[in-house]
């Protein structure tokens, strides 16, 4: 028996890094790679598992470690940066989904604890899933991937509530309240020993590991505390994955959580990938075409059925519009790694028959394989649909006045970018014009008086409306970075000769950006790589001046330097600028007391060559020593790195560097 485990363990295993190996080159997800092996390979295809229950009892660790983690990093940290939202979109669309699922499957027969069974399985997406295809589109900090977040941290945290309610919704099955309220009460005596017996060992053993040194004693400690919170809530009639969460959110709470995060990763890494791989095998192709079109049924009521509740919710409840309804709603249109969690717990409880779950396998399956792509056809669906919504609006439109907005800049975007040209464009009273996609915060920025208006950047009626073919200067600040795209041609055809600078994330995006018509591209990533070059040239004697015009060579030729292969020396001519003994403006502080160039003795203690000294708008080029040189004074100084840092310093000037 131990051999035909380790046996089908290794055979899962290799076939997990071939499904992920053929699905990344094909650029897919990893987890459509699980499902697909653990199918080919599961009793109702080849058969070459017959028994995958053996497999599927170690890979359900791999949800138990997925657990833990939420409760280790969830509840205290990142709830806390998006808790509003998280707690009005997640909690509407995991309410809205698991109650209208509950009264669709109660219609239909269904029982009520088994048809809230139904709903908790179709509110679940999958935050692994999901994740992944944010990270790599490059858009988990765009506005759909910040809202994508917020709701799977708010179904993650729903998980545990779901699992409780399985025994309590079995145990009412027969319309007993008072064993309704005996499994309730038994179920929140045991979460309470539980948690109060944990908060005193999890911290204790974990300092008591820490202080010992031993990295190996540390690592075996944390995979103790993750199984043995596990174990010890089954065997209080929890569940495993509950068992896992509660400890996690007790050992959030010590300085040692970070260590223990960064030692279980990897491990929890491979046990998620055995788990999907085991789902797989779940699949029966035949028990799936026998029920096809349930199956089929089930794909296209869950996945559109959440589209829409999740697009309502992001369009209609929080104001963000068309577009970002339709990227968000489309990432998550599916059942998630819980869902198959949770409807093991009901199957096992009686909630949900044998045929159903056939049905919920195949089906959740293929949502899971089906989302990739519809990742990949958001975007181009998303712009038609606002497209639309543009043209029916569009006669009403061109009726409105255009208003009298005349050599202004415009500004797509109003987060912290936007806010912070805004606040320089007020100071030198340039007139500007702001739009920005989240409706609470143009609320709020119109309270405080600005020239803003809610909407979708990348639609052209309301680009007319802020007179973008008048402007001065149209800047695109957006996170999303295809709609940054999608603006920019907008506005190129709208404006086509207008100064169009926009801000992108990733260096990547700088080349095509610059075909679809900006002008000036600013690139987070290297200006950020800049920046540090800038200091670390100063540590090292380069002069402001040089430094200063270097970052300036390199801003107007593209960033070509830097986005250069590692192995290629920098040009000549770029080298030449850090060589070269600059001029540079430097101003007396206020505290400066007044002394002459001969007293201070400025050529003998620095070196420096005084050209020009500026007071008050007046040059006076070539002083003598006697000139007195007082507070506010600018002086144009001639030296290297060195020398120009020692003058600083004589005349208390701090260093830029």
């Amino acid at each position: 028996m131990e051999g035909h485990l380790l046996g089908d363990l290794l055979l899962v295993i290799a076939l997990a890094a071939a499904g992920v190996a053929l699905f990344e080159r094909l650029g897919l997800p990893s987890i459509a790679g699980f499902l697909v092996m653990g199918a080919l390979v599961g009793p109702g295809a080849l058969g070459i598992v017959g028994d995958p229950d053996s497999v599927r009892a170690l890979a359900e660790f791999g949800v138990v470690f997925l657990l833990f983690e939420i409760g280790l990093e969830l509840p205290f940290e990142r709830i806390r940066e998006i808790g509003v939202t998280a707690l009005v979109a997640g909690g509407l669309q995991v309410s809205i989904t698991l109650g209208g699922t509950a009264a669709i499957a109660w219609g239909l027969g269904a029982s009520v604890p088994s048809a809230l069974a139904i709903g908790g399985l179709v509110a679940m997406s999958s935050t692994a899933l999901v994740m992944g295809l944010l990270s790599e589109h490059g858009v988990i900090d765009a506005p759909q991937g910040r809202l994508s977040v917020a709701i799977l941290l708010f179904q993650d945290l729903c998980i545990v509530p779901l699992l409780l309610a399985v025994p309590i919704l079995a145990a009412g099955a027969d319309g007993s309240t008072g064993t309704v309220v005996v499994a309730v009460g038994q179920a929140l005596l045991a979460i309470t020993g539980l948690f109060v017996v944990a908060r005193f060992i999890v911290p204790w053993l974990l300092e008591r590991a820490a202080l010992h040194g031993s990295r190996d004693l540390f690592s075996l400690l944390a995979l103790l505390i993750v199984v043995g919170s596990a174990v010890t809530a089954e065997s209080l009639g929890l569940t495993l994955a509950v068992g896992a969460f509660i400890g996690g959110i007790v050992a959030s709470a010590s300085p040692f959580a970070y260590q223990m995060f960064a030692e279980l990763v990897p491990l929890r890494g491979v046990l998620i990938g055995l788990f999907f791989t085991a789902v797989g095998m779940l699949f029966d192709p035949a028990a799936a075409w026998a029920a096809a079109p349930a199956v089929l049924g089930w794909v296209i009521a869950v996945m559109l059925g959440k589209t829409v509740v999740v697009a309502g919710i992001v369009g209609l409840v929080m104001r963000r519009g068309v577009r970002l309804a339709t990227l968000t709603a489309l990432g998550l249109a599916q059942t998630g790694e819980f869902s198959f969690v949770l409807a093991a717990a009901a199957g096992s409880a009686g909630l949900l028959s044998q045929e159903f779950q056939d049905i919920f396998i195949a089906g959740s399956v293929i949502t899971l394989v089906a989302t990739p792509f519809l990742f990949r056809a958001a975007p181009g669906l998303a712009g038609w649909l606002a497209r639309r919504r543009d043209r029916d609006r569009e006669a009403e439109e061109e009726d409105q006045e255009e208003g009298e907005l005349r050599n202004h800049v415009v500004l797509l975007g109003f987060g912290l970018a936007g806010q912070n040209v805004a606040r320089v464009l007020r100071a030198i009273d340039v007139p500007y014009a702001a739009v920005d996609a989240n409706a609470h915060a143009a609320e709020e920025a119109r309270e405080r008086g600005e020239n803003l208006v809610w909407g979708d950047a990348t639609r052209a009626p309301l680009l007319r409306r802020l007179a973008v073919e008048r402007a001065r200067l149209i800047v695109v600040a957006l996170s999303d970075p295809i709609a940054t795209r999608e603006a920019v041609v907008m506005v190129r055809s709208l404006a086509p000769h207008a100064k169009l600078l926009v801000k992108t994330r990733w260096q990547r995006e700088l080349d095509q950006l610059s075909r679809l018509g900006a002008d000036v591209v600013v690139a987070e990533e290297l200006e950020g790589t800049l920046d540090l070059v800038g200091e670390v040239l100063r540590v090292c004697g380069v002069a402001e001046g040089s430094v200063v015009r270097f970052a300036r060579e390199l801003r107007e030729e593209g960033y070509q330097a830097l986005r250069a292969p590692a192995a290629l020396a920098i040009d000549p001519w770029l080298a030449e600028l850090l060589r070269e003994s600059p001029s540079e403006w430097l101003e007396l502080p206020y505290d400066f007391s007044a002394a002459s160039l001969a007293d201070l003795q400025v050529r003998a203690r620095t070196g420096a060559t005084i050209l020009a000294i500026e007071r008050e708008g007046v040059p006076t080029p070539g002083p003598q020593p006697d000139f007195v040189l007082r507070e506010g004074d600018r002086l144009l100084a001639f030296g290297d790195g060195a020398t120009l840092r020692r003058l600083r310093e004589l005349l208390g000037i701090a260093d830029s560097g």
